[in-house]
């Protein structure tokens, strides 16, 4: 009997009163909110940069099989047919082929030029302009959550406060509950920012490269379009078939 009441007792002895439920419930009703703005914050950083990312992902390996097989098309119709649907790129070719019909509908004149460079202009600014969506909740989370994190800190301190004012002694035991929330709370927070900072920084820095290809991109096809097609980038001839084997002579 001895043994088992022993044997009982050691878990709860060896129970740890200091740990994130603990001082969640120490905190109470504030401690919890903190503690879910965080975790909402935390949740959609990450959900922002994995969307981000296949997104960013797609746009890339399109410009990849764009770069070999798009110039050598008869026309602009025929190489916009070969793209994929939906695609930043398919969008770009698509409204210049428009703007370019457009263009002699115009009463007033209007320089080919002018017309054309505007369109793709705002084509390709939409595009760019969808492809930094989300990111602006990332800078907010990356600058905001320390300072949630710091409100549930300054709340734990001044509950530590409290309860060395009510037993007049500044003992371990009367404040360890209060500055172990405070000191979570805090960590809580940076943990958040950080991931959100650096997920920031990194897709700010994909979109800036993506954005350099579709200005590139958007230079060549205004070429072909002013110039009827006379002007267009230099691509590597196709490869040619390997031609077929010759048949085993017969014995």
């Amino acid at each position: 009997m001895f043994i088992q009441l022993s044997a009982a007792a050691a878990p709860a002895a060896n129970a740890n009163p200091y740990g994130l439920l603990e001082a969640l419930e120490q905190g109470g009703v504030i401690a919890y909110t903190v503690f879910i703005i965080l975790c909402i914050m935390s949740i959609g950083s990450f959900f922002i940069l994995f969307s981000k990312l296949i997104e960013q992902q797609k746009v890339i390996s399109q410009e990849k099989k764009l770069r070999g097989t798009f110039w050598r098309a008869n026309n602009l119709k025929e190489a916009s047919a070969k793209l994929e649907k939906n695609s930043a790129y398919k969008q770009l070719v698509d409204d210049g082929i428009m703007a370019q019909e457009q263009h002699g509908k115009l009463t007033n004149p209007v320089e080919a030029h002018d017309w054309l460079h505007a369109s793709l202009a705002r084509s390709e600014a939409a595009i760019n302009s969808k492809l930094g969506g989300g990111l602006a909740f990332l800078a907010t989370v990356g600058a905001v959550s320390p300072f949630v994190g710091l409100f549930g800190t300054v709340i734990g301190i001044y509950r530590a406060l409290i309860k060395i004012g009510a037993s007049g002694q500044a003992s371990i035991d009367t404040v360890a509950g209060p500055v172990g929330e405070a000191l979570i709370m805090t960590a809580l927070g940076l943990a958040v920012a950080v991931p959100a900072v650096l997920a920031y920084n990194w897709l700010q820095r994909r979109n800036k490269s993506i954005a350099e290809d579709l200005s590139g991109f958007n230079n060549d096809l205004l070429g072909y379009l002013v110039s009827n097609g006379a002007v267009r980038p230099q691509v590597a001839p196709a490869p040619a078939a390997a031609a077929p084997k010759p048949a085993a002579a017969k014995a």
